[in-house]
């Protein structure tokens, strides 16, 4: 098993927690903007996106119908393998508005699946927020996020809910290896 304490050491911190916190504030108008209305379904993905989905769903100060997904491709590993679904959701999507809330769009694959799933469900309107994205050229056609919080660059990222071998998600920043 990897040593988070020597990955700390052999990285920076790119965000602390309140920058964090004012970044999920500022996407958060346009979410409660958007989703005025009909109460919409709220989709945390775990592991990742459980801080950054909570404090959004915080700041948004609109009503949310909770719900979660687990997929992955990771499995605790540093690259991405086939998508595994864990736990789908459990509430009916058929003509709902749908907001998924990650902790990163970096290639694309699993947060397009989901997306694609939820469409498949019948979702009426599926939209994606992002704790970050990561700056590259190598995302996977047809997905992008509608809400970013920070932008991160190409490099291994992990804290506030993304993970180094499975350690560190509740670190309250976010670090990125030297």
């Amino acid at each position: 098993m990897q040593n988070l304490a020597v990955a700390l050491q052999n990285s920076e911190r790119l965000f602390d927690e309140n920058e964090i916190d004012s970044a999920i504030r500022r996407i958060a108008v346009d979410v409660r903007n958007d989703y005025a209305g009909p109460r919409p379904v709220y989709l945390s993905v775990m592991h990742g996106g459980m801080l950054f989905a909570s404090r959004l769903s915080l700041a948004v100060g609109v009503d949310l119908e909770f719900d979660y997904l687990h997929a992955t491709r990771y499995r605790g590993a540093t690259t991405g393998s086939g998508l595994a679904w864990l736990h789908r959701p459990a509430t009916p999507l058929e003509g709902r508005r749908v907001l998924i809330a990650d902790d990163i769009l970096d290639e694309g694959h699993t947060l397009k699946a989901v997306r694609d799933w939820c469409e498949d469900q019948g979702a009426l309107d599926v939209r994606v927020a992002v704790l970050c994205v990561k700056n590259h050229d190598r995302r996977v056609p047809d997905i992008e996020a509608d809400y970013i919080a920070l932008e991160v660059p190409d490099r291994y990222v992990y804290g506030y809910g993304m993970d180094f071998h499975e350690q560190g998600r509740n670190l309250p920043g976010i670090y990125a290896l030297r």
